[in-house]
């Protein structure tokens, strides 16, 4: 009886609780939200963020205001949403680069991937793409590794930023393959690009929604993608485990966080939206076109567990492979 009757008491005084949580749902937003993203306009984070900033604005009847901030491979952005009032009025495009990679590139990333972010909703992924400049003799992946091979320490990458998933690609083929690499981080993907195609580097790793048109256009030459399966925009290009590079992989992922500690009623708000938007035939026809993969819903639990298993994963190689932010 005195269990029952504490019970009751509990469930009563949870009540008015109950009705804020659901209250300050209902209300919110009140005012635009603030969408870091932690990459430069034109990359690969921006064109997915603008995309579904755009559709909730509609949705949500308040403004998404993208803010780009660049720099030191998007720990200065993500810092700066972990500081930021858990109100869920910032939010912020997160990858597998800035939660997982910057982890084991940097000694102090000024934040805690699992302890400072409430995922909010998974978006997918994309496959990166190994490119030179047209006029570069080699027309495979092992050709490069000949290369590199015959004059160590040479041949340059390119990247927008430590910590993309650019520059971890060319780590992991690096290590894979034996050959010395020199990483050259730029402030962006759209510079990193740039680099690679007037020369002033050897290669880059790109994002394919990034590099689909200069490929398209003859500007620059694919040698191969860095997914296991081959990627519908370029059906011809062959992935780096048929070429050789055996077990070769990285499919980088995206997402929505907010700062840890975000009401779940607001989590499960932005949550359902951004769903509703990657749910538009429209819209995945617009992002699959560009070369990204829509996931499933997932919920913000299976993306926590989504990082979280990355981390394992990835932080290990990339201490083993001895690449640090530049």
């Amino acid at each position: 009886m005195k269990t029952a009757r504490r019970a009751l008491v509990t469930a009563l005084a949870a009540l008015p609780l109950l009705a804020a949580g659901s209250a300050l749902a209902q209300g919110y937003p009140a005012k635009s939200i603030r969408l870091i993203v932690p990459l430069a306009a034109g990359s690969t984070a921006d064109i997915i963020s603008r995309t579904v900033g755009a559709e909730l604005t509609k949705s949500l009847g308040q403004a998404i205001v993208v803010e780009n901030k660049t720099g030191a491979g998007g720990t200065i952005a993500m810092a700066e949403v972990a500081r930021s009032q858990p109100d869920g009025y910032t939010i912020s495009f997160a990858s597998q680069g800035t939660l997982v990679f910057n982890q084991a590139l940097y000694a102090t990333p000024g934040y805690d991937s699992l302890k400072d972010f409430q995922p909010v909703a998974f978006v997918g992924g994309v496959s990166n793409v190994m490119i030179v400049n047209p006029a570069n003799p080699a027309s495979k992946p092992l050709e490069v590794v000949a290369a590199a091979k015959a004059k160590p320490g040479t041949l340059t990458f390119s990247s927008g930023g430590s910590g993309t998933s650019h520059h971890l690609s060319g780590v992991l083929f690096g290590q894979m393959t034996g050959t010395d690499l020199v990483h050259v981080p730029y402030k962006g993907a759209p510079q990193g690009i740039v680099a690679v195609m007037s020369g002033e580097v050897s290669m880059g790793f790109f994002n394919t929604p990034t590099v689909i048109s200069q490929i398209k256009d003859k500007r620059l030459k694919p040698l191969a993608v860095t997914s296991r399966t081959r990627s519908p925009l370029l059906p011809d290009v062959p992935t780096l485990d048929e070429m050789g590079v055996k077990g070769y992989e990285v499919n980088t992922w995206f997402g929505f966080v907010a700062r840890a500690g975000t009401p779940p009623e607001i989590v499960q708000k932005l949550q359902a939206e951004i769903q509703k938007v990657l749910a538009d035939p429209a819209i995945r026809e617009k992002l699959g076109q560009q070369g990204f993969e829509i996931s499933p819903p997932l919920t913000p639990a299976q993306f926590a567990k989504i990082i979280a298993d990355d981390l394992a994963k990835w932080v290990p190689i990339v201490k083993a492979s001895g690449a640090k932010a530049d």
